[in-house]
Protein backbone atom coordinates (compact mmCIF):
# COMPACT_ATOMS: atom_id res chain seq x y z
CA UNK A 1 0.00 0.00 0.00
CA UNK A 2 1.41 3.73 -0.90
CA UNK A 3 2.03 6.20 1.62
CA UNK A 4 -0.21 9.47 0.37
CA UNK A 5 2.42 12.15 1.09
CA UNK A 6 2.34 15.60 1.30
CA UNK A 7 4.78 18.42 1.04
CA UNK A 8 3.35 21.61 1.91
CA UNK A 9 5.50 24.92 1.20
CA UNK A 10 4.04 28.01 2.77
CA UNK A 11 5.42 31.10 0.39
CA UNK A 12 5.37 34.31 0.39
CA UNK A 13 6.74 36.53 -2.67
CA UNK A 14 9.04 33.62 -3.60
CA UNK A 15 8.42 33.09 -7.43
CA UNK A 16 11.80 32.79 -8.02
CA UNK A 17 12.90 30.45 -5.64
CA UNK A 18 9.75 28.40 -6.32
CA UNK A 19 10.69 28.11 -9.89
CA UNK A 20 14.05 25.72 -8.61
CA UNK A 21 12.57 24.22 -5.11
CA UNK A 22 9.21 22.57 -6.55
CA UNK A 23 11.08 20.67 -9.67
CA UNK A 24 13.47 19.42 -7.44
CA UNK A 25 10.73 18.36 -4.31
CA UNK A 26 9.07 16.74 -7.37
CA UNK A 27 12.48 14.94 -8.54
CA UNK A 28 12.97 13.74 -4.39
CA UNK A 29 9.60 12.41 -4.89
CA UNK A 30 9.98 10.06 -7.89
CA UNK A 31 12.67 8.50 -6.14
CA UNK A 32 10.92 7.65 -3.42
CA UNK A 33 7.75 6.57 -5.54
CA UNK A 34 9.83 2.77 -6.18
CA UNK A 35 7.17 0.35 -7.26
CA UNK A 36 4.08 2.57 -6.19
CA UNK A 37 5.54 3.08 -2.33
CA UNK A 38 4.83 6.65 -2.21
CA UNK A 39 2.30 8.67 -3.88
CA UNK A 40 3.47 12.13 -3.70
CA UNK A 41 2.01 15.80 -4.07
CA UNK A 42 3.49 19.11 -3.39
CA UNK A 43 0.89 22.04 -2.30
CA UNK A 44 2.05 25.25 -2.35
CA UNK A 45 0.37 28.13 -0.01
CA UNK A 46 0.52 31.43 -1.70
CA UNK A 47 0.43 33.84 1.80
CA UNK A 48 -0.65 36.94 -0.31
CA UNK A 49 2.38 37.46 -2.91
CA UNK A 50 2.99 40.34 -4.60
CA UNK A 51 5.12 39.15 -7.21
CA UNK A 52 4.15 36.15 -9.70
CA UNK A 53 4.21 33.43 -7.20
CA UNK A 54 0.73 32.09 -8.24
CA UNK A 55 1.29 32.28 -12.05
CA UNK A 56 4.76 30.66 -11.51
CA UNK A 57 2.74 28.11 -9.41
CA UNK A 58 -0.14 27.65 -11.89
CA UNK A 59 2.23 26.97 -14.37
CA UNK A 60 4.24 24.33 -12.86
CA UNK A 61 0.39 23.11 -11.71
CA UNK A 62 0.11 22.82 -15.64
CA UNK A 63 3.16 20.43 -16.35
CA UNK A 64 3.19 18.69 -13.14
CA UNK A 65 -0.39 16.67 -11.85
CA UNK A 66 1.49 16.35 -8.99
CA UNK A 67 1.77 20.11 -7.82
CA UNK A 68 -1.09 22.14 -6.30
CA UNK A 69 -2.19 25.89 -5.04
CA UNK A 70 -4.04 27.55 -2.94
CA UNK A 71 -3.61 31.46 -2.80
CA UNK A 72 -4.61 32.98 0.31
CA UNK A 73 -5.60 36.48 -0.79
CA UNK A 74 -3.84 38.49 1.52
CA UNK A 75 -0.67 38.04 3.96
CA UNK A 76 -2.36 36.13 6.85
CA UNK A 77 1.16 34.90 8.39
CA UNK A 78 3.11 31.67 7.90
CA UNK A 79 1.49 29.71 10.59
CA UNK A 80 -2.15 30.26 9.30
CA UNK A 81 0.14 29.43 5.58
CA UNK A 82 0.47 25.94 6.93
CA UNK A 83 -2.62 25.60 8.93
CA UNK A 84 -4.37 25.82 5.44
CA UNK A 85 -2.30 23.42 3.73
CA UNK A 86 -2.22 20.58 6.37
CA UNK A 87 -6.12 20.80 6.22
CA UNK A 88 -5.76 20.41 2.72
CA UNK A 89 -3.65 18.02 2.86
CA UNK A 90 -5.39 15.98 5.27
CA UNK A 91 -8.41 16.39 3.20
CA UNK A 92 -7.02 14.17 0.45
CA UNK A 93 -6.34 11.70 2.75
CA UNK A 94 -2.86 12.26 3.70
CA UNK A 95 -0.75 9.89 5.59
CA UNK A 96 2.21 12.12 6.21
CA UNK A 97 2.61 15.33 5.56
CA UNK A 98 6.42 17.52 5.33
CA UNK A 99 6.79 21.11 5.80
CA UNK A 100 9.03 22.50 3.99
CA UNK A 101 10.53 26.64 3.60
CA UNK A 102 10.13 28.40 -0.25
CA UNK A 103 13.63 30.07 -0.23
CA UNK A 104 15.66 26.62 -1.18
CA UNK A 105 17.69 26.44 1.76
CA UNK A 106 16.47 23.45 3.00
CA UNK A 107 17.70 20.53 0.63
CA UNK A 108 14.53 17.77 -1.04
CA UNK A 109 17.51 15.53 -0.78
CA UNK A 110 17.33 14.97 2.79
CA UNK A 111 13.73 13.84 2.98
CA UNK A 112 14.95 10.28 2.37
CA UNK A 113 16.61 10.62 5.85
CA UNK A 114 13.84 12.02 7.82
CA UNK A 115 11.01 9.81 6.17
CA UNK A 116 13.72 7.13 7.56
CA UNK A 117 13.38 8.19 11.35
CA UNK A 118 9.55 8.24 10.92
CA UNK A 119 9.73 4.63 9.97
CA UNK A 120 11.80 4.11 13.15
CA UNK A 121 9.26 5.04 15.43
CA UNK A 122 9.37 9.04 15.53
CA UNK A 123 5.90 10.83 14.92
CA UNK A 124 7.18 14.35 13.92
CA UNK A 125 11.03 14.60 12.88
CA UNK A 126 12.85 17.85 12.45
CA UNK A 127 15.49 18.84 9.98
CA UNK A 128 18.23 19.94 12.28
CA UNK A 129 20.58 23.24 10.86
CA UNK A 130 23.24 22.39 13.50
CA UNK A 131 25.33 23.79 10.72
CA UNK A 132 23.81 27.30 9.44
CA UNK A 133 24.42 29.41 6.10
CA UNK A 134 23.00 32.67 7.59
CA UNK A 135 23.97 36.33 8.79
CA UNK A 136 26.26 36.14 12.20
CA UNK A 137 23.02 38.05 14.12
CA UNK A 138 20.44 35.40 13.02
CA UNK A 139 22.61 32.30 13.50
CA UNK A 140 23.40 33.70 17.29
CA UNK A 141 20.09 34.59 18.10
CA UNK A 142 18.18 31.04 16.89
CA UNK A 143 21.16 29.81 19.28
CA UNK A 144 19.78 31.75 22.59
CA UNK A 145 16.65 31.13 21.08
CA UNK A 146 16.62 27.09 21.05
CA UNK A 147 18.75 26.74 24.02
CA UNK A 148 16.22 28.72 25.95
CA UNK A 149 13.43 27.15 24.17
CA UNK A 150 14.49 23.40 25.23
CA UNK A 151 14.87 24.64 29.02
CA UNK A 152 11.41 26.20 29.35
CA UNK A 153 9.69 23.48 27.33
CA UNK A 154 11.86 20.41 28.86
CA UNK A 155 11.49 19.19 25.32
CA UNK A 156 14.55 17.46 23.56
CA UNK A 157 16.05 19.68 20.59
CA UNK A 158 18.45 21.93 18.94
CA UNK A 159 16.48 23.49 16.39
CA UNK A 160 12.73 24.03 16.87
CA UNK A 161 12.45 26.69 14.01
CA UNK A 162 13.37 24.64 11.55
CA UNK A 163 10.84 25.08 8.96
CA UNK A 164 11.31 21.39 7.33
CA UNK A 165 9.22 18.91 9.19
CA UNK A 166 8.11 15.60 8.68
CA UNK A 167 4.98 14.27 10.26
CA UNK A 168 2.47 11.82 10.39
CA UNK A 169 -1.24 12.94 10.11
CA UNK A 170 -2.26 12.72 13.25
CA UNK A 171 0.26 14.97 14.17
CA UNK A 172 -0.71 17.57 11.73
CA UNK A 173 -4.63 17.11 12.99
CA UNK A 174 -4.08 17.33 16.12
CA UNK A 175 -1.38 20.18 16.43
CA UNK A 176 -3.44 21.98 13.30
CA UNK A 177 -5.36 24.36 16.32
CA UNK A 178 -2.46 25.72 17.23
CA UNK A 179 -0.98 27.12 14.49
CA UNK A 180 -2.21 31.14 14.62
CA UNK A 181 -0.27 34.01 15.00
CA UNK A 182 3.55 33.00 14.87
CA UNK A 183 2.96 29.70 16.70
CA UNK A 184 4.53 27.50 14.34
CA UNK A 185 7.74 27.26 15.41
CA UNK A 186 6.47 25.70 18.19
CA UNK A 187 5.46 22.72 16.56
CA UNK A 188 7.67 20.13 17.87
CA UNK A 189 6.97 21.21 21.43
CA UNK A 190 3.35 21.43 20.83
CA UNK A 191 3.36 17.79 19.05
CA UNK A 192 5.71 16.44 22.39
CA UNK A 193 3.30 17.92 24.96
CA UNK A 194 -0.02 16.49 22.81
CA UNK A 195 2.00 12.91 23.45
CA UNK A 196 4.01 12.39 20.37
CA UNK A 197 7.34 11.00 19.82
CA UNK A 198 10.03 13.90 18.33
CA UNK A 199 12.66 13.67 16.85
CA UNK A 200 15.72 15.45 15.23
CA UNK A 201 17.75 14.76 12.39
CA UNK A 202 21.17 16.49 10.91
CA UNK A 203 20.73 17.78 7.56
CA UNK A 204 22.37 20.31 5.70
CA UNK A 205 21.48 24.03 5.31
CA UNK A 206 22.08 26.04 1.86
CA UNK A 207 21.98 29.86 1.66
CA UNK A 208 19.14 31.37 0.56
CA UNK A 209 18.81 31.50 -3.30
CA UNK A 210 17.19 34.46 -4.54
CA UNK A 211 15.65 37.08 -2.05
CA UNK A 212 16.14 38.49 1.23
CA UNK A 213 14.66 36.77 4.44
CA UNK A 214 11.48 38.27 5.40
CA UNK A 215 12.48 38.25 9.60
CA UNK A 216 13.77 40.58 11.36
CA UNK A 217 15.09 40.50 14.97
CA UNK A 218 11.98 41.70 16.61
CA UNK A 219 10.99 38.31 15.46
CA UNK A 220 13.26 36.80 18.38
CA UNK A 221 11.55 38.92 20.88
CA UNK A 222 8.59 37.63 20.05
CA UNK A 223 9.00 34.13 20.20
CA UNK A 224 9.99 34.54 23.90
CA UNK A 225 6.30 35.87 24.30
CA UNK A 226 4.85 33.26 21.91
CA UNK A 227 6.76 30.17 24.20
CA UNK A 228 5.15 31.43 27.31
CA UNK A 229 1.73 31.71 25.28
CA UNK A 230 2.12 27.65 24.22
CA UNK A 231 3.51 26.86 27.95
CA UNK A 232 0.19 28.27 28.95
CA UNK A 233 -2.17 26.70 26.69
CA UNK A 234 -0.56 23.42 26.99
CA UNK A 235 -0.81 23.46 30.80
CA UNK A 236 -3.55 25.25 31.92
CA UNK A 237 -5.98 24.80 28.98
CA UNK A 238 -8.26 22.59 30.59
CA UNK A 239 -7.56 23.76 33.89
CA UNK A 240 -7.18 27.74 33.73
CA UNK A 241 -8.82 28.27 37.45
CA UNK A 242 -5.57 26.24 39.02
CA UNK A 243 -3.38 29.31 37.18
CA UNK A 244 -5.29 32.50 37.83
CA UNK A 245 -7.02 31.15 41.06
CA UNK A 246 -3.56 30.24 42.80
CA UNK A 247 -2.38 33.75 41.83
CA UNK A 248 -5.40 35.37 42.86
CA UNK A 249 -5.42 32.96 46.52
CA UNK A 250 -1.90 34.39 46.95
CA UNK A 251 -2.34 37.81 46.24
CA UNK A 252 -5.73 37.87 48.62
CA UNK A 253 -3.23 36.02 51.08
CA UNK A 254 -0.62 38.66 51.34
CA UNK A 255 -3.41 41.64 51.38
CA UNK A 256 -5.06 39.77 53.99
CA UNK A 257 -1.53 39.21 56.40
CA UNK A 258 -0.74 43.00 55.11
CA UNK A 259 -4.22 44.37 56.94
CA UNK A 260 -3.62 42.38 59.96
CA UNK A 261 -0.47 43.86 60.26
CA UNK A 262 -2.02 47.44 59.98
CA UNK A 263 -5.03 46.43 62.35
CA UNK A 264 -2.32 45.45 65.05
CA UNK A 265 -1.25 48.79 64.23
CA UNK A 266 -4.13 50.67 64.35
CA UNK A 267 -5.11 49.02 67.57
CA UNK A 268 -1.67 49.95 69.46
CA UNK A 269 -2.32 53.78 68.72
CA UNK A 270 -0.90 54.04 65.37
CA UNK A 271 -1.51 56.24 62.37
CA UNK A 272 -2.39 53.98 59.11
CA UNK A 273 -4.32 56.31 57.19
CA UNK A 274 -1.67 57.25 55.26
CA UNK A 275 0.48 54.55 54.81
CA UNK A 276 1.42 53.03 51.14
CA UNK A 277 0.72 49.52 53.14
CA UNK A 278 -2.52 50.11 53.55
CA UNK A 279 -3.42 50.97 49.55
CA UNK A 280 -0.98 47.89 48.51
CA UNK A 281 -3.28 45.60 51.04
CA UNK A 282 -6.26 46.69 49.89
CA UNK A 283 -5.39 46.12 46.22
CA UNK A 284 -3.55 42.88 46.54
CA UNK A 285 -6.62 41.41 48.78
CA UNK A 286 -9.25 42.96 45.77
CA UNK A 287 -6.99 42.19 43.03
CA UNK A 288 -6.95 38.76 44.15
CA UNK A 289 -10.34 38.25 44.56
CA UNK A 290 -11.19 39.04 41.13
CA UNK A 291 -8.47 36.43 39.63
CA UNK A 292 -10.27 33.82 42.12
CA UNK A 293 -13.40 34.80 40.43
CA UNK A 294 -11.83 34.93 36.26
CA UNK A 295 -10.46 31.50 36.83
CA UNK A 296 -13.62 30.15 38.10
CA UNK A 297 -15.60 32.13 35.27
CA UNK A 298 -12.40 30.34 32.97
CA UNK A 299 -13.86 26.86 34.42
CA UNK A 300 -17.26 27.85 33.15
CA UNK A 301 -16.00 28.17 29.82
CA UNK A 302 -14.03 24.74 29.39
CA UNK A 303 -16.86 23.24 30.73
CA UNK A 304 -18.86 24.60 28.70
CA UNK A 305 -17.26 23.56 25.61
CA UNK A 306 -16.48 20.01 26.88
CA UNK A 307 -20.13 19.64 27.00
CA UNK A 308 -20.42 21.09 23.32
CA UNK A 309 -17.64 18.27 22.57
CA UNK A 310 -19.75 15.15 24.00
Amino acid sequence: MSTNLWVVVPALDEAENLVVVVPRILAELELLDVNGAVNGHVLVVDDGSTDKTREVVADLAERHPGVDLISLGRNLGKATALRRGFERALAEGADVVVMMDADGQDDPAELPLLLARLEDGADLVTGARTVRNDRFVKRNTSKLYNAVTARLSGVPGKDFNSGFKVMRADVARNASPMLYGELHRYLTVVAHWLGFRVAEVTVQHHERLHGSTKYGLARFWRGFVDLLTVRFLMSYESRPSHLFSGLGLASAAAGGLAMTYLAVEKVSGAAIGGRPLLIAAVVMALGGLQLVLFGLLAELVVYSRQRERA
